[in-house]
């Protein structure tokens, strides 16, 4: 059992002065219950936390230390960038050769834009979208989520044609009115909203592969179905692959999947650990954007050069070394076999989802297609589970709805390790 009484007492002080003691809701440990752990240092596969314990880390900042913590180039990058300064709000020449690397690895994008987040880069995706479309409407998926700007927090309506209603108060009904509520892998359902909404729709926003409601791979034909509706009723296609750009292929989910869209965010992996996101389409779209058309987007610290140089390194490690996705899809399925065949062993009840480095573990006997399959795991099994992976220090989402991100800097005795854990605490769940 591990012990984290510095970790308490700074969250004790936390909550004095930051709302909630956190800076974003799940970190909170509500989902689970317990005391967030405060986190020192980390280097490679493991954090240190205040308390002096080393924790094997699978969610790795959630999902952008690919290549484990503190990397080496990427340290060194934003060391020496930091010593000519930190921010100009000027245009710098790396800001260029990002984005001269990045077209180039991404199918089907001729132009990119960088910001600050990725609940910034869908945001403008989806006013981008509107702009050049010239209508108001848009498709979102439930369970995926796209940060939280206000046309993304929303709730189901009444009825498969209703519009939705706010989920969080600030975002009022005139906001909510424009999206409406798909359901994940159910074409069908799309159809339905289009056809009850001719000509009125922008785009589609969607998680190629979902990421926040555990992870979802899409259904075959799902995505090229949503291409070929698109087409078909000039509504353009954006994917959110803020999760899974640079993580799932040199190309992400595009090229993984084979499907491509007309807008895609980007966020994690592309600024190696600093806070960046970016958003491309080809060159006839992002022509509408400010200085060039308009619709406006900016921003003082966007395209600054500290993320720029992180970001530019990372992307230079996984283009020169593409065999990185073969090897910690490797070990993800190598994951996914010990837990499964651990938690067989002792009789619980589980799926296992997974696609290329990310995975999540769902505590239902059913398979978690969506969020109305995901919703319905045990939540208890899964607090359980939680708390006996981190009392044997393996770190793991604090949420039932998260997928995992696999690092390479992870080992195969790092895996046994968590695998063992896995059979160790399988019998207390039951």
């Amino acid at each position: 059992m591990m012990l984290y009484q510095r970790s308490s007492a700074l969250f004790a002080d936390a909550q004095k002065v930051i709302p909630g003691g956190v800076n974003s809701p799940v970190r909170a440990f509500k989902a689970v219950g317990g005391t967030p752990i405060f986190v020192k240092e980390a280097k490679g596969a493991y954090l240190f936390d205040e308390d002096g314990n080393r924790l094997i880390d699978y969610i790795n900042s959630w999902g952008p230390m690919i290549l484990g913590h503190a990397y080496e180039p990427v340290v060194n990058a934003v060391i020496e960038r930091a010593k000519k300064g930190t921010s100009f709000g000027m245009p710098t020449e790396i800001e260029t050769q990002i984005a001269e690397l990045a077209v180039s690895m991404v199918p089907n994008i001729d132009m990119i834009r960088f910001v600050n987040s990725g609940t910034e880069a869908c945001m403008s995706a989806v006013r981008l979208a509107r702009g050049f479309t010239g209508k108001d409407k848009i498709i979102k998926f439930a369970g995926c989520y796209h940060g939280h700007s206000d046309s993304f927090l929303i709730q189901a309506g009444s009825g498969a044609v209703t519009f939705g209603s706010p989920n969080s108060p600030g975002v009022t009904k005139g906001t909510a009115k424009d999206t409406l509520l798909a359901e994940y892998n159910n074409i069908e359902n799309v159809i339905h909203l289009i056809e009850a909404n001719k000509g009125e729709i922008a785009c589609i926003i969607i998680e190629p592969v979902a990421g926040n409601m555990g992870c979802i791979p899409p259904n075959k034909s799902f995505l090229q179905n949503l291409r070929n509706l698109c087409d078909a009723n000039n509504i353009l296609l954006v994917f959110d692959e803020v999760m899974t750009g640079f993580r799932l292929a040199p190309g992400g989910a595009q090229e993984l999947l084979g499907v491509d869209a007309d807008i895609i965010t980007f966020g994690k992996v592309i600024g190696g650990g600093l806070p960046v996101g970016a958003f491309g389409a080809r060159q006839e779209i992002m022509n509408h954007l400010a200085p060039l058309g308009p619709v406006y987007q900016a921003g003082t610290l966007s395209g600054n050069p500290l993320a720029m140089s992180a970001g530019l390194a990372m992307l230079n490690e996984l283009n020169n070394n593409k065999d990185i996705f073969k090897s910690i899809a490797e070990k993800t399925a190598y994951l996914h076999k010990g837990i499964q065949e651990a938690l067989k062993k002792h009789g619980v009840v589980h799926t296992i989802n997974r696609i290329g480095s990310m995975i999540s573990v769902h505590f239902s006997p059913d398979d978690v297609i969506d969020f109305t399959t995901a919703a319905t795991g045990d939540n208890d099994t899964f607090k359980k589970f939680f708390h006996g992976m981190l009392n044997n220090g393996i770190y793991i989402a604090p949420s039932a709805f998260e997928t995992w991100f696999i690092t390479d800097a992870l080992s195969y005795d790092d895996l046994d390790t968590t695998i063992a854990v896995v059979n160790k605490i399988a019998p207390e769940l039951v």
